[in-house]
């Protein structure tokens, strides 16, 4: 499932010193859809870190899968039709891109102690190191980045 899209070195890097290593799925159906996401988002890490070394932590393990569930979530939701959903690697970053056919644009809602659920975005931007969403000519994409890695468990993250 996963695509290399330049030659990379037996470091996982191509010459520019960024893995090229992504993945494209179209997701379809019900909600079963979600843990689907979940589960192929938890593949692509895992093999990024198997097959080509690519250092991932538990913690980004955990909060691609938390991103990729909040965003695939908001597009069943509020799109019909398929949703498309992008994984790659860029440098230090796994980048988790969601496209759907709605052409509205994700909100984060005003601070409410007092309102249940519907935190799902602003769960997104606070554990992301960006959040972009952009109008396309048919619905919208949502990119997000997390680190593949953090101080406390770098070293514990790269394969044996």
């Amino acid at each position: 499932m996963i695509r290399e899209v330049d030659p990379l070195g037996e470091d996982g890097n191509a010459q520019d010193g960024r893995s090229h290593v992504q993945t494209t799925v179209a997701l379809e159906g019900g909600g079963a859809t979600i843990a689907q996401a979940r589960h192929l988002a938890v593949s692509f890490l895992s093999q990024a870190r198997g097959r080509y070394g690519v250092p991932v932590s538990q913690r980004a393990m955990e909060l691609t899968q938390l991103v990729v569930s909040e965003l695939v979530t908001n597009a069943r939701k509020y799109a019909p039709g398929p949703v498309l959903m992008h994984l790659g690697i860029a440098g230090e970053w796994v980048e988790v891109v969601v496209w759907d056919s709605d052409p509205a644009l994700p909100v984060a809602r005003a601070a409410d102690a007092g309102r249940i659920g519907q935190h799902g975005l602003e769960i997104v931007m606070a554990v992301a190191e960006s959040f972009e969403a952009y109008r396309e000519p048919v619905g919208k994409r949502v990119s997000v980045r997390i680190a593949l890695h953090d101080d406390a468990d770098a070293s514990a993250s790269r394969p044996q």
